[in-house]
């Protein structure tokens, strides 16, 4: 998975694409923030929490040293992102720390993994998720499947749960997006949802296969949804 696919976090890495395309070589930040980034959302999808934090504080370290709090922002965005996208959902606090300094289009994003966005904002949003959002937080299932980046499929999916809007139909997509990755966090995290569905709906031969796929996928790794 590269992040350099993500539309609304092209801009952290458009001078290092330029760079590796042609014309002088780019500075060394912008290669390790790239760099850094990329294994740290990469590790947090594979439930690698301890390689995650070393990869983000080193990314945020390359950022930082060139004062630019619009990149700063859409790394702390990507990195809430992931979470979203596992179910984790607690606040940007990196973000927050730069909301006042951010740009309007940052700041709906943020609102918008918060599943608090409003819909004269949906326009500010990545061309990916405006669909899903416009049509009620990320409700659409056709919307979420049209995506073409299995990342963004996530979030609009772990925004929809949020916003209590995600049907079985789209629980199924976000496991099997997430298999297909082979990221084990954010597939643990939505096999759990529908392992409860089907206890709630009293399908118990459904519940039980599902909680040995669980078992199956926690492996030796034994990560956290």
């Amino acid at each position: 998975m590269s992040i350099s696919r993500i539309p609304f976090f092209a801009g952290l890495l458009s001078l290092v694409l330029a760079g590796c395309s042609s014309g002088p070589k780019p500075p060394d930040w912008q290669l390790e923030a790239k760099g850094s980034m990329e294994r740290s959302v990469a590790a947090y999808l594979q439930g690698n929490s301890r390689v995650e934090g070393v990869e983000f504080a080193r990314a945020r370290t390359e950022i930082s040293s060139t004062g630019r709090i619009d990149l700063m922002a859409r790394a702390e965005l990507l990195h809430c992102a992931s979470h979203v996208a596992s179910l984790v959902f607690e606040p940007c606090t990196g973000f927050e720390k730069l909301r006042q300094d951010a740009a309007p289009a940052e700041r709906a994003y943020a609102d918008y993994l918060a599943a608090r966005l409003q819909l004269q904002d949906v326009a500010l949003l990545p061309e990916q998720q405006r669909g899903a959002a416009a049509a009620g937080m990320g409700s659409s299932d056709a919307a979420v499947k049209g995506m073409t980046d299995p990342l963004s499929q996530l979030v609009a999916a772990g925004v929809a749960l949020q916003a209590g809007r995600a049907s079985p139909a789209l629980v199924q997509l976000a496991v099997d997006t997430a298999s297909a990755q082979g990221w084990r966090r954010p597939l643990l995290a939505w096999l759990g949802v529908q392992a409860s569905l089907a206890e709630k709906g009293g399908d118990s031969e459904q519940a039980a296969r599902l909680r040995r796929r669980i078992e199956l996928t926690q492996g030796d790794a034994k990560a956290a949804p």
